[in-house]
């Protein structure tokens, strides 16, 4: 690249300065005393829930009153009587246990028991697999 042009040289002084303090630096006790010393002006906030726990119980009320007002039953719909009764019934007439019942229907034995007894939250998969094993409709209408 000799020849191309004139060659001049750059004198402007390079300044390289800290990264500015962030703000948890601004905050340690050492920088404060220091501005005070320097007695540049500190602007303090006393933080209403400051050291408590009020923050996390004070929109409970509304919460509470809520829930209180709340009359509705919340509950999971849970094997009629007569679909319970008609499992059993149909497993007695085919002369099968609950093991070999869920067997079947590659599901296992608690299920048949929930289901009998009558704890189980009704899946219309497994009462499809029942009603195959069984030969029997347990939904709908006789």
């Amino acid at each position: 690249m000799a020849g191309v042009g004139p060659i001049s040289q750059d004198w402007e002084p390079v300044v390289i300065r800290k990264k500015a303090p962030t703000a948890a630096a601004k905050k340690d006790d050492k920088v404060v005393n220091a501005a005070r010393r320097a007695g540049a002006e500190i602007e303090t906030l006393k933080k209403s829930n400051a050291g408590t726990n009020k923050a996390a119980s004070s929109s409970t009320s509304l919460n509470t009153r809520k829930l209180d007002e709340d009359t509705e039953n919340l509950t999971h719909e849970r094997v009629p009587t007569e679909l319970k009764k008609s499992i059993m019934q149909a497993r007695m007439d085919k002369k099968l246990t609950q093991s070999q019942l869920a067997q079947i229907i590659n599901e296992k034995p608690q299920i048949i028991q929930e289901y009998e007894s009558g704890k189980a939250i009704p899946n219309q998969q497994i009462i499809t697999k029942l009603e195959r094993a069984l030969g029997v409709k347990l939904r709908g209408k006789k």
